[in-house]
């Protein structure tokens, strides 16, 4: 953990969420059809890779936006607890959550639209010139600026990022001759106006944004009381089980008021956020003491003893994920639920006693996920078997529990043992979340195509597996580059 007087980080939260942006960059740039099916989402399965919601599984694929949903609510906390401490109202911090979420809201719909694919079902040199134009258009309108700066020219800088993303999203042309959003007059023709734009959002960012506004006020609401929040959880699962039966629930389930960007379908997510926010409570609290220890001296390098108890409580951490994804992809879910049972007992033997803040933080964070991945082995029979697409109840409570273990043993190596290492580049990512995701479709793909480097690639690197290896040095440059630029202090503010 890297205290900070005004901005509390985690770099292991960071390099959680770093590593879910930049596994969801090399999920999609693996050859497709060609790998087995544990290197996919589990419902597509290779060669023919249609969609097929039958089948059950778990795939590293199918961490990934999980991952992203548990930081995301893991920071809830980092960012507000302090703001509360400083004496903001509630309410004030309230309108934050719901700022954030039209601010993801933007973005969703401003990445689909200046996604080369959108553009182009076949692009070419201009579509990728025209991709990296529209992700520039991004920095002046998120990026933030100096306080040192004129207001006067931040000002101008905010206007003209957004009036061109503005501009973009209504006016471009889009591939099949779809006509401009403009296209049509009065009332009726602006409303099918706003729901086409609407209907070409990216769907992760849409869940994010709102799940990020229910899950912030849930977090007020409950911050001196988990067990309201696991009640507003349970009060989640009842709307869920509820849902296919005739009544209100269901008529609110399927309301869309805005097509595309709001639907109490997207809530269900919260089932991973909120558990998210009870490792951020334990994460800020341990902060907290830290920088109550202003005057101590700076912690000593761990011995030889203490290096080695976390080395194998990461390497614990790392086996539990390994054998409950290999296990409920492979079907043996009986031989997984009592492996792991197992594996976590012997883990939370490694882990005790637990001396020490770093330790007690572990230890606080594995209990919860033990909690979360044996709740979702129990679920897993019910609705067919563990799926990602249409997400079952397993899925949430499963993913929930991994990424709390990923937490932990993140937490050891970067917190514990002090080595950072190539983790740099997650925790960069983390810092940076937004860069990097916009970055994968609308400026990774356009500079290596219009460099060349795609086609070199392809002509090095040109088997199956060989091009896993090309996803992962594509996945490094746009790593890369993303660190970069947390390096010279260039951040989104989402």
């Amino acid at each position: 953990m890297t205290p900070d007087a005004t901005h509390p980080r985690s770099d292991a939260l960071d390099a959680l969420r770093g590593y879910s942006i930049l596994t969801m960059a090399l999920s999609g740039l693996v050859p497709w059809g060609t790998l087995p099916a544990w290197m996919y989402h589990a419902q597509l399965a290779p060669p023919t890779m249609k969609f097929n919601p039958a089948i059950a599984g778990l795939t590293w694929v199918d961490l990934v936006f999980p991952f992203f949903l548990f930081s995301m609510g893991a920071a809830i906390p980092l960012a507000l607890a302090p703001r509360l401490a400083r004496g903001e109202a509630p309410w004030r911090l309230a309108l934050v959550g719901l700022r954030r979420g039209l601010l993801l809201i933007a973005f969703a719909l401003y990445v689909q639209h200046a996604a080369p694919y959108t553009m182009s079902k076949e692009p070419g040199s201009a579509t990728w010139l025209l991709a990296l134009l529209a992700f520039g258009l991004l920095f002046p309108a998120l990026t933030r600026l100096p306080a040192s700066w004129p207001a006067g020219s931040r000002l101008l800088i905010r206007a003209a990022g957004w009036g061109g993303m503005l501009a973009w999203v209504w006016l471009y042309w889009y591939a099949g001759g779809v006509e401009p959003a403009l296209g049509a007059g009065g009332s009726q023709g602006v409303l099918a106006a706003i729901n086409r734009v609407a209907a070409r959002s990216d769907i992760i960012i849409v869940v994010l944004a709102n799940t990020i506004v229910t899950a912030t006020l849930v977090w007020l609401l409950t911050r001196g009381s988990v067990p309201l929040r696991l009640g507003i959880m349970i009060g989640v699962i009842a709307l869920r089980l509820a849902k296919d039966s005739p009544g209100w629930v269901r008529d609110a389930w399927l309301w869309q008021p805005v097509p595309s960007l709001y639907q109490l379908y997207f809530q269900q997510y919260l089932l991973v956020v909120l558990p998210g926010t009870i490792a951020g409570d334990l994460i800020t609290a341990g902060l907290r003491r830290q920088r109550s220890k202003r005057h101590a001296e700076p912690p000593a390098a761990p011995g030889v003893h203490e290096s080695r108890a976390h080395l194998l409580v990461a390497a614990g951490m790392v086996t539990l994920i390994v054998v409950v994804l290999t296990g409920l992809q492979s079907r043996w879910v009986t031989a997984t639920a009592c492996v792991s049972v197992v594996l976590c007992a012997v883990s939370a033997w490694l882990m005790l006693p637990a001396k020490g803040a770093l330790r007690r933080l572990h230890w606080g964070i594995f209990r919860w996920s033990v909690l979360w991945l044996l709740l979702g082995l129990v679920l897993e029979p019910y609705e067919g078997g563990i799926k990602k697409d249409p997400s079952t109840l397993s899925y949430y409570f499963v993913t929930s529990g991994l990424a709390g273990f990923a937490l932990v043993a993140l937490g050891a190596v970067i917190d514990g043992l002090r080595r950072v290492g190539p983790l740099q580049l997650l925790i960069d990512a983390g810092q940076n979340p937004m860069i990097a995701y916009a970055g994968i479709r609308s400026f990774l793909a356009p500079v290596v195509h219009l460099t060349g480097l795609e086609a070199l690639l392809v002509k090095l690197l040109n088997t199956p597996w060989l091009g896993v290896v090309r996803a992962v040095l594509k996945t490094l440059l746009l790593a890369g580059v993303t660190s970069l630029l947390t390096r010279l202090r260039i951040f989104w503010r989402t």
